[in-house]
C-alpha cells in the first residue's frame, strides 16, 4: 500500500477489499498488517469491515506504531474533513513488537515516535519522563534496553486504559474522561497535520499540540508554569517542535471543529 498517510484513504481500502474478493477471503482468514502506523491504522479498519470482522495481527515497524497506532483497536482512514473520521474499534488478535526493527528505523522517525511515549508519561507514568530526562541518549538508543522498556511501558498503560474504556464511552456518559486521555495533544495536532497536508510526522505535530494544550492549561488555571516549562524541556531533548508559525489560528480551529472529541461546538 502507499507510504504514511497517502495509504489511509478510502481508495486504499477499497483496493483491499477488491485483493479479498477475489482472493475468496473468509471469515477463517486474517489480515497481517507489516508497518507503520498508518498500514497498522489501514489493515485494522479493513480487517474490520470485511464480511462485518475478520482477524487482523498488527506487526509494527516503527516505534509511533508499537506504543500507539497498533495497540488499542482503533482503526480508521482519513478523509478530505480531517484525520481518523471514518474507522471502527476493532480489536487484533495479536500483535508483534520487534525492538530490533527500531535499528533500522530514520533517526527523525524514531523520535518523532516518541512524542507517543512521552505523551504517556505525561498523561499517567511520570517514571518515562525521568527517564528521557536523566539520559536521553539512552533513552532513544534503539540498540540499548532502556527503549523497549520503555515500549513495553507505555503500552502497558494504554492496554489499561483502554481495557477499562474501549470504545471511548466514559466521556459522553458521565464516567469521566476515560480513554480520550490518550488524545492528549491530538486535538491541535491533527489540525496541524491536516493544514500541512500530512507532510509533518505525526508525532511532531502530537508534539505541538502537547505544548499547546499545556500552555491552554496554565492559563486556565488548571497546569502550574513548572509543569509547562516541563513539557518544553522533555520535547525539546528529543528534537521535537515546541511551536507553530503564526497566522493560521482560524484554519486551525475550525479543523478542531472537526475533532472527534469535540461535542457540538465544544472543543474538549
Amino acid at each position: 500500500v502507499p507510504d504514511a498517510e497517502s495509504g489511509k484513504r478510502v481508495e486504499v481500502a477499497a483496493f483491499c477489499w477488491q485483493i479479498m474478493g477475489q482472493a475468496d477471503f473468509t471469515r477463517n482468514d486474517a489480515v497481517v498488517a507489516l508497518g507503520g502506523g498508518a498500514t497498522t491504522d489501514l489493515a485494522g479498519f479493513v480487517a474490520s469491515t470485511w464480511l462485518r470482522g475478520i482477524r487482523v495481527v498488527q506487526i509494527p515497524t516503527t516505534l509511533l506504531g508499537m506504543v500507539d497506532a497498533a495497540v488499542g483497536g482503533k482503526t480508521g482512514i482519513n478523509t478530505d474533513a480531517g484525520k481518523n473520521l471514518v474507522g471502527a474499534f476493532w480489536s487484533p488478535s495479536g500483535v508483534l513488537c520487534d525492538a530490533t526493527a527500531l535499528e533500522t528505523l530514520p533517526r527523525n522517525d524514531l523520535l518523532a515516535g516518541f512524542a507517543e511515549v512521552v505523551k504517556v508519561g505525561f498523561v499517567r507514568d511520570l517514571s518515562i519522563l525521568d527517564d528521557v530526562e536523566n539520559d536521553p541518549f539512552r533513552a532513544t538508543d534503539p540498540s540499548g534496553d532502556l527503549l523497549p522498556d520503555l515500549v513495553r511501558r507505555a503500552v502497558q498503560v494504554k492496554a489499561d486504559v483502554v481495557s477499562e474504556d474501549f470504545r471511548e464511552a466514559s466521556a459522553t456518559s458521565g464516567g469521566g474522561i476515560g480513554r480520550e486521555v490518550l488524545n492528549y495533544g491530538h486535538t491541535f495536532g491533527h489540525a496541524v497535520e491536516r493544514r500541512e497536508r500530512y507532510r509533518w510526522r505525526h508525532g511532531a505535530a502530537v508534539s505541538v499540540g502537547m505544548m499547546f494544550v499545556a500552555e491552554l492549561a496554565a492559563l486556565g488555571g488548571r497546569l502550574s508554569e513548572a509543569d509547562v516549562d516541563r513539557h518544553r524541556h522533555v520535547l525539546e531533548l528529543l528534537g521535537l517542535p515546541t511551536t507553530y508559525a503564526g497566522g493560521h489560528w482560524a484554519a486551525l480551529l475550525a479543523s478542531m471543529g472537526m475533532d472527534k472529541k469535540a461535542r457540538g461546538s465544544l472543543l474538549r
